[in-house]
């Protein structure tokens, strides 16, 4: 799927999320309902994340130039670690006013309103996050990821606070005399509980990418196996990884023998960067060459020795 296709959903996301939160609103003020209004406060969350995201999969997508010579990968990371601060100050906002509400319980007007609401939302929102996800998936964008677990949370989170207004309207549809609107404020702690779950996740995986942790240990593995294959190098050393966006970054040193001219070692490290491109999607790769004359230095010792050589005369 092309990034065009990326931005046309993401676009989507930004339509839908903006309708929703204004009919949230709107009902939340006609009935009164505090979790209806901390859905509302999700959703506007929800607008501004997918803005964002809209923004990041645009500028994360540019090519690298003579200032951002790595690229605007990290944009995408930026943008989910701001998405995930943005959903604690929600759940913030939602705690305080359903503590407050919990305290002084007041009936809701016309509650049926909701629930029908809180359906076409998690409706609406279940196909938009699916759609996301699958995109996500195949342009390994975080952004378009985050945008998806934003919507996904909310699906949760509107069925919730459905349940609890389908309580309370079947309460006063069967007459009984009880008082259960704090049930509404109990909706609206559970919102705040799973978004901060989700929060929380977003940022983890936003932020790490950002201080250039190293590629997962499986996608390692790939590129230690690749090296390995390879007969015409003797050892390597100085694997190092990471990731900006949906963009990795990989750099190693080989020891080659000593006497092979330069257009073949040239050629080795064209099979190589092949063979991982292949494997890895948008990978940069470095490769920096060593001659290998069968006595190890330090270097080799702390690296990955393909061929053997005489330990007994280690250099410095």
């Amino acid at each position: 799927m092309q990034k065009n296709e990326t931005y046309k959903i993401v676009k989507f996301s930004v339509v839908s999320n903006t309708v929703l939160t204004l009919g949230k609103f709107i009902t939340g003020i006609i009935t009164g309902s505090i979790a209806i209004v901390s859905e509302a406060v999700h959703s506007l969350i929800d607008l501004v994340a997918a803005l964002i995201a809209y923004f990041a999969v645009r500028k994360a997508s540019q090519p690298a130039d003579r200032i951002y010579q790595y690229g605007y990968g990290k944009f995408e990371n930026i943008s989910g670690t701001i998405e995930g601060m943005l959903i604690f100050a929600a759940a913030i906002y939602i705690v305080y006013h359903a503590a407050e509400k919990l305290l002084s319980p007041e009936p809701l007007g016309t509650p049926i309103i909701g629930v029908i609401i809180m359906l076409i939302s998690a409706i609406v929102n279940f196909f938009v996050s699916q759609k996301l996800f699958v995109v996500a998936k195949e342009n390994k964008s975080l952004a378009a990821e985050a945008d998806a677990w934003h919507l996904r949370t909310d699906v949760y989170t509107s069925l919730g606070v459905m349940v609890a207004l389908v309580v309370i309207t079947s309460s006063e549809w069967l007459f009984l005399e009880l008082n259960i609107y704090w049930v509404d404020s109990f909706a609206a702690f559970i919102v705040a509980v799973m978004i901060t779950k989700a929060a929380w996740n977003l940022v983890i995986k936003s932020a790490k990418d950002l201080f250039d942790v190293s590629l997962p240990q499986n996608e390692i593995a790939i590129v230690e196996s690749i090296i390995k294959s390879n007969d015409d190098i003797a050892g390597f050393h100085a694997l190092k990884t990471r990731k900006a966006g949906n963009k990795r970054f990989i750099e190693f040193h080989i020891f080659v023998n000593s006497q092979m001219t330069v257009y073949r070692s040239h050629e080795i490290t064209r099979g190589l960067k092949t063979e991982i491109y292949s494997k890895l999607e948008n990978a940069s790769v470095t490769i920096h060459v060593e001659p290998c004359d069968n006595t190890c230095t330090l270097k080799c010792q702390a690296g990955y020795l393909i061929k053997k050589c005489k330990i007994e005369n280690i250099k410095k």
